[in-house]
């Protein structure tokens, strides 16, 4: 049997027609209104110019220590001559609390093990906010999640501002003036051109991110510098503004190039396996444009970040930026951070793992607990993905073939579906009104979401398996799990390997979920739990039957990372990228899917948004683009001592809430600062010396 086949045919014989629709075992409907949920916090809406600008201001400070260490012994310039021409400049009146003061240290705890510092190689430092600390891009969208939607673009960051040229295709923008690395070596388009020329374009380079492939920023698209303060963009498209916001963490965030050129192959005879790992973990005050520098990593121990004596951002008073000192990274475990954060022996968490919520609640309502706990809307989703490419894609064996033919059949991916109890699942995480049904596509929690525009497949296990007898599949030995047709692999079991992420309690759960009510179904279900960096590779390399992902931007924001909704180009789509021939073997549904997301990048109608976005939720989930688990509210656990927390900060919806709050705003009170600095009144030292200077 020709599965491919059968798939297209059944895409195409039960498109949207409503007499198809009922000829299913189980009638499709839309999801099931979630329960109430009074514990989720209120954003405070504000306008986008009301955050930030650019501009000189009369005089400048920093911490006193730094003067008399630093600047009084010459090792230092004055902190003047340390900011650009006009430093980004944080607005008093968006800041909850207000202009801070200096002092303190925040301490996270991590799961993930730094790889190194290469981040435009590829290597990734742990995540859980160390990334965010370091790398500054050229726009910023995190704070967005408090612009109403009428007003939402990104942010300026390292470009302070853009113009469009008349026909749209141009973008000329302006970098900030002055801003120099941590390290005192200028930044200019040079950094720019180095990460575009020689990372995103070099396609044996792959940025840390899964979005800063060319086609991310348009198929066709040209980048060149103007001069030492300008670079233009070149588009097919006219004003397609989405790559704005694709041009902001964790895309386009340029490494330092008078580092790192020296040792990319193009300019050494360095293999690209050599440049990727010549800044390993212990190589320490790698230059950087974030708040904080590394100057301290013990293996399986912790990272300690300073302050960037040259960051180009100030309050209106003029005070540099940050006004923490140090941050401190403990590599332990993800589940581990919650509960150090809840205890108080950590600062920050996002609370994330549903396993956890009650407990934390129970804690954050008694009068001594050092944290407090805001819960946000459910933007935390997880989806099933089904690999797609039929035609190399991680070059799969004759079974992986086989079974991408299957999951190409949407007989097929509907029997999964409707397989799935999804109550069971989410309370099988967490008991109460925290989860709620998902069937896939777009979060609940983004305003582009349509209830009506959503194709529920309810669980109904007969209807499923009458589904996968539809695509051909049957127990043809009796021991319970459905067989190939005697043509595909001699028959044998349908085996399934499934890719999961090793370090998270939450993944691990679902999956197991996942395998029982599969093999109810009649599927045997394979796990390959890897770690951090190795599951990203499996991932990225196309090495895998199914995952279980969870969801990502593009999902939250719809704004951000749009590319990745379909696969509008090689390799945008999360579950189905093309092989070595670069080329995309779309079934009819996805081509719908590129066609709609395509419209949508480039109207500059927000009412044809609106709807084109229902149109993408609806052949999205009819056709089981993919298969959603579960969906819930994640919580934003600080430690009380710390002000300018916006109220209602979602741990994840333009971005992680590591960037979302801001934390060079963040400050302690004089009377309420710990003795938490490991290296007090010490800023960072030369690149690749040990610790930090004093």
């Amino acid at each position: 049997m020709n599965f491919r086949n059968a798939g297209i045919l059944a895409g195409l014989a039960l498109s949207v027609s409503a007499a198809a629709l009922n000829a299913y075992a189980s009638e499709p409907t839309v999801p099931p209104a979630p329960a109430d949920f009074p514990a989720e916090g209120k954003i405070n809406y504000v306008a986008r110019d009301s955050i930030l600008e650019f501009k000189a201001l009369p005089e400048y400070h920093e911490p006193d220590w730094v003067t008399k260490n630093f600047v009084a012994t010459g090792k230092l310039p004055p902190v003047k001559d340390r900011l650009p021409k006009e430093p980004l400049v944080f607005k008093t009146g968006n800041m909850p609390d207000g202009i801070g003061v200096y002092g303190d240290t925040m301490r996270h705890v991590i799961g993930g093990r730094p790889e190194g510092w290469n981040y435009g190689a590829g290597q990734t430092q742990g995540w859980g906010g160390i990334d965010i600390g370091l790398s500054e891009c050229l726009t910023r969208t995190a704070p967005l999640f408090q612009v109403q939607a009428s007003d939402t673009e990104p942010l300026p960051n390292l470009a302070k501002s853009w113009d469009w040229s008349q026909d749209g295709h141009k973008l000329t923008m302006h970098l900030i003036e002055g801003a120099k690395w941590s390290d005192g070596a200028p930044f200019n388009a040079d950094d720019i051109m180095f990460y575009w020329d020689d990372e995103v374009i070099d396609p044996n380079v792959s940025p840390l991110g899964g979005g800063a492939s060319p086609e991310a920023f348009g198929a066709g698209t040209t980048l060149k510098k103007v001069d030492d303060y300008t670079v233009e963009w070149t588009f097919k498209e006219a004003f397609p503004k989405q790559y704005l916001y694709t041009m902001s963490y964790p895309n386009f965030c340029p490494g330092p190039s008078h580092i790192l050129k020296a040792k990319h192959p193009k300019y050494s005879k360095n293999t690209y396996d050599q440049f990727k790992n010549a800044f390993p973990p212990e190589f320490m005050n790698m230059p950087v444009m974030g708040a904080w520098v590394p100057v301290e990593y013990r293996p399986d121990d912790i990272i300690v970040m300073r302050r960037n004596p040259y960051y180009w951002k100030v309050d209106e008073k003029g005070d540099q930026l940050p006004y923490l000192n140090e941050l401190h990274y403990k590599l332990s475990t993800w589940a581990d951070r919650d509960v150090q954060a809840v205890a108080g022996s950590a600062d920050f968490s996002n609370l994330e793992q549903p396993e956890n919520f009650v407990a934390s609640l129970k804690r954050a309502a008694e009068e001594t607990a050092p944290a407090r706990l805001a819960f946000g809307p459910r933007l935390i989703g997880y989806n099933l993905r089904m690999n797609f490419s039929a035609n190399g894609w991680g070059t799969p064996d004759e079974r992986g073939e086989a079974i991408r033919e299957l999951n190409r059949n949407e007989d097929f991916r509907k029997a999964v579906t409707m397989a799935l109890d999804r109550k069971a699942i989410g309370d099988s995480l967490v008991k109460g009104p925290f989860t709620a049904i998902y069937p896939g596509g777009l979060s609940s929690g983004t305003s582009f979401y349509d209830r009506n525009s959503t194709v529920y497949y309810p669980f109904d296990l007969e209807g499923a398996k009458a589904e996968l007898a539809k695509a051909g599949l049957k127990d043809t030995d009796g021991n319970g799990i459905v067989n190939f047709p005697a043509g595909t692999l001699g028959g044998k079991d349908v085996e399934i390997v499934m890719l999961i992420n090793n370090q998270y309690t939450t993944d691990k759960s679902l999956a197991e979920g996942v395998v029982g009510q599969m093999e109810k179904l009649g599927l045997k279900i394979v796990i390959n739990a890897l770690d951090g960096a190795k599951r990203d590779d499996a991932h990225y390399a196309g090495r895998f039957d199914w995952l279980i992902q969870r969801n990502t931007t593009e999902l939250s924001s719809v704004v951000q990372n749009t590319e990745q909704l379909a696969p509008v180009g090689p390799r945008t789509s999360w579950h189905h990228r093309a092989g070595k021939d670069d080329q995309l073997d779309l079934m009819p549904f996805e081509k719908e899917l590129v066609d709609v997301v395509n419209k949508f990048r480039t109207s500059q109608n927000n009412e044809e948004r609106v709807d084109l976005m229902k149109q993408y939720q609806k052949i999205s989930t009819e056709h089981v683009n993919t298969v959603g688990l579960t969906e819930y509210p994640g919580a934003l656990i600080v430690n009380k001592r710390f002000s300018n927390v916006p109220q209602g900060t979602p741990i994840m919806m333009f971005n992680w809430a590591e960037d979302s709050v801001i934390r060079e705003r963040l400050w302690v009170a004089a009377d309420k600062q710990g003795k938490y600095e490991l290296f007090p009144e010490q800023l960072p030292g030369k690149p690749g010396e040990k610790g930090p200077i004093n």
